[in-house]
């Protein structure tokens, strides 16, 4: 017998303060995740007035789809393994024109050790982008636990610092 799925542990409280504070202002967001596979879109999509506030996003997992859809550079992408600073603020950048957004947030990073590459330790990288404008940058690092697990506490950590950037703009 299949067991049920493992119920994702988004902060609401979190999310429907974002919600908030664009709903407010009249803004919008949308995202671009690469390591956290769609979490950040589906802890948005779970927010009473989504629609308000909440574009959508894309997720795209290798070098091709983020140089086609974000112009993310592909030579400094293959030099990083799509992994810096400049790959999540491309993705930031590149989804608010994709989705006639305000606020942009890119992310990418690993969930898993990937010894090819020479990562053992797990981390993301996260931009957040109003409109053209890089605001925040960031790196998130966590313990090795298994893969859903870390997509979740990055999720929720990458609300967070949304959040307290909204505070402050």
């Amino acid at each position: 017998m299949a067991k049920p799925p493992r119920k994702e542990n988004y902060n609401r409280a979190v999310i429907n303060s974002i919600r908030d504070h664009l709903i407010a202002r009249e803004q919008t967001v949308a995202v671009a995740e690469s390591v956290t596979s769609g979490h950040l879109q589906a802890g948005f999509s779970l927010a009473s007035k989504a629609m308000q506030f909440f574009q959508g996003g894309l997720t795209a997992y290798n070098l091709g789809q983020k140089a086609r859809h974000f112009a993310v550079d592909p030579i400094h992408a293959l030099g990083c393994n799509c992994v810096s600073d400049r790959v999540a603020v491309s993705l930031a950048k590149g989804i608010t024109n994709i989705f006639c957004s305000d606020w942009g947030i890119g992310v990418t990073g690993y969930a898993t050790p990937d010894p090819e590459q020479g990562v053992e330790e797990l981390f993301a990288i996260y931009s957040f982008c109003l409109k053209d404008k890089e605001i925040t940058t960031a790196r998130i690092d966590v313990e090795k636990l298994d893969q859903q697990n870390v997509q979740v506490l990055y999720t929720n950590a990458i609300y967070q610092s949304f959040l307290d950037v909204l505070k402050k703009h």
